[in-house]
């Protein structure tokens, strides 16, 4: 199954061709945060406070092999860190986390997103079935998973989303989970798998349901969709943005509105992997694609996208290499991780527009 596996080198591989509308002078871009080990989530704290989820380097093993024939290394390399008042610190450590054997291309913490001041939920990846999870053995049963990370730091699984895919196997494929995206809201938490091509639902109480599935393309060779990011949107729709999989094919990457209850129809089309998306209060779109071009993952091909609400899309900043989260400031400005496939050069940016 075409997952972020594959995406590893996906995502240690990807942004949208077929975008229209007028493409706007480069915004001033500022790195406020530096040093990080493959960034991948990114979420506001209610208290103004920026965090970013590190997906870690993985460590020195187990390293089994996965669906695309990579050698992932464990470690217990995952963290999330903090910038707060111009001060940037990692604020929880010791998170699982695989990566290739240069400590590129990792999967850990994926996704960040707040709840309130009660803290934050935090998807942990995995990226396979379930023997490629039994191979990291006790360390694995966190692969997979949603943690709760409260004020403190301190954190606990509430959600064990992987079980849910290889028990239910909502798209009828291979069994494959990889949780990535993430929504918190009161009552429930919604979740982006990437591996099983579907959103879900997870109560307070742990339980998870399946919310929607995604369609794999049936022309020419079959492409799963790969699903990346969930943000509720001005009308209280869900949004779902999709990275696809191999051949990763421009302009096939699509963004879905999901009402629950109700089959998931495209809002927009003509992008290439996206990775994250993100709403602000004017009820624009921002879409961040984590390469382009005519090829797998070209370094600096990412960017950042806007779609109006009346659909005009414009181009805020090209020449990104592999972003993997936007999110919108209080201050208006809007912030997108860069070199986000990388042990210690990733990097987070601040874009004013």
């Amino acid at each position: 199954m075409d997952t972020l596996r594959v995406a590893a080198v996906a995502v240690g591989a990807v942004v949208g061709l077929g975008i229209t509308g007028e493409t706007q002078a480069q915004p001033v871009a500022t790195v406020v945060m530096s040093g990080l080990d493959n960034p991948r989530g990114l979420a506001f704290a209610p208290n103004g406070a920026l965090y970013v989820t590190e997906a870690g380097r993985g460590g020195t093993g187990p390293c089994p092999v996965n669906g695309a024939g990579e050698l992932r290394c464990y470690g217990p390399s995952g963290a999330i860190t903090r910038l707060w008042k111009g001060k940037q610190e990692r604020v929880v450590e010791g998170l699982p986390s695989h990566a290739l054997p240069d400590g590129s291309s990792a999967s850990g913490p994926n996704d960040i997103s707040f709840q309130g001041t009660g803290g934050a939920y935090v998807t942990l990846g995995l990226g396979g079935p379930p023997a490629f999870q039994d191979a990291y053995g006790a360390s694995g049963e966190l692969m997979g998973t949603i943690i709760h990370v409260s004020a403190g730091g301190q954190w606990r699984m509430v959600g064990d989303v992987a079980s849910w895919e290889f028990a239910s196997n909502p798209d009828g494929g291979a069994p494959d989970s990889n949780p990535f995206g993430i929504l918190a809201e009161p009552g429930a938490r919604y979740v982006a798998d990437a591996g099983a091509n579907a959103l879900f639902r997870v109560a307070p109480n742990g339980a998870v349901e399946t919310v929607a599935v995604f369609p794999a393309r049936a022309s020419g060779r079959p492409t799963d969709s790969v699903p990346t990011a969930v943000a509720r949107g001005p009308d209280g729709a869900l949004y779902v943005s999709e990275l696809t999989g191999v051949p990763f094919a421009a302009g096939a990457a699509n963004i879905y509105r999901v009402v629950p209850g109700q089959p998931p129809t495209i809002f927009a089309t003509g992008f290439k992997t996206i990775m994250d998306i993100a709403f602000d209060d004017d009820g624009n779109l921002y879409v961040v694609e984590n390469a382009g071009g005519p090829v797998f993952f070209p370094p600096t091909s990412g960017q950042l996208t806007r779609v109006a609400p009346n659909g005009t899309r414009s181009v805020v900043r090209g020449g990104l290499d592999r972003p993997t989260a936007v999110a919108i400031g209080p201050d208006e400005a809007i912030y997108v991780t860069n070199h986000g496939v990388s042990a210690g050069a990733g990097e987070v940016l601040k874009i004013t527009p």
